[in-house]
């Protein structure tokens, strides 16, 4: 039988989910079209939510916006969706998410460490993949030359992923810091 403090985590990490869906929903229609890949908040938004959610709770939100996605809700950039948008020229930005998020997480558990150092650490590597998996995708599907799908997927995105994840890492703390601080037990003076 569930108790009544399991049934409210559960409860909460499912809103939590729903709630980060949302987010990345919003971050993709924010859109500048720079090219063969447009310009959207999600970086800010994943790197967020990696560090301000549960492991299971931003893979299982990431999961979820790519299945949705998928499905043909318009969640994507330019309010796309459909297998189209997952296998189109900028897919493999989107299949990084959820491996990019992934490999992050397991970084930060193999060092067992959440100073803010190492969660710069954990976005830079969640960036790193996600230009790799991006531009590989995007190289392969259109027939581009490794050069001119790095200079239409990656360069222009660089300095701006940079600020994003500069302002995602202290966002999430901050987030984590309150939500953690609103569940703990308030204890009473007798």
């Amino acid at each position: 039988m569930q108790t009544r403090s399991s049934a409210v985590s559960r409860t909460r990490s499912i809103a939590f989910v729903g709630l980060s869906v949302a987010l990345l929903t919003v971050s993709a229609w924010i859109t500048v079209p720079l090219g063969p890949v447009p310009f959207t908040m999600q970086t800010f938004v994943i790197v967020f939510l990696l560090l301000a959610l549960k492991p299971s709770e931003s893979l299982s939100a990431i999961a979820a916006y790519l299945v949705l996605g998928g499905i043909g809700l318009p969640l994507f950039s330019g309010m796309k969706g459909g297998m189209a948008a997952l296998l189109g020229p900028t897919g493999g930005f989107l299949w990084s998410f959820f491996v990019a998020a992934a490999v992050a997480i397991v970084f930060l558990r193999v060092t067992g460490k959440r100073s803010i150092v190492f969660e710069y650490v954990a976005a830079a590597i969640y960036l790193v993949i996600s230009y790799a998996m991006g531009w590989f995708w995007l190289m392969t599907s259109t027939g581009m030359t490794p050069e001119a799908a790095f200079v239409g997927a990656v360069a222009p995105f660089i300095v701006i992923d940079i600020i994003k994840i500069v302002l995602a890492v202290p966002a999430a703390h901050a987030v984590r810091k309150a939500v953690t601080d609103k569940v703990k037990p308030q204890v009473q003076a007798a």
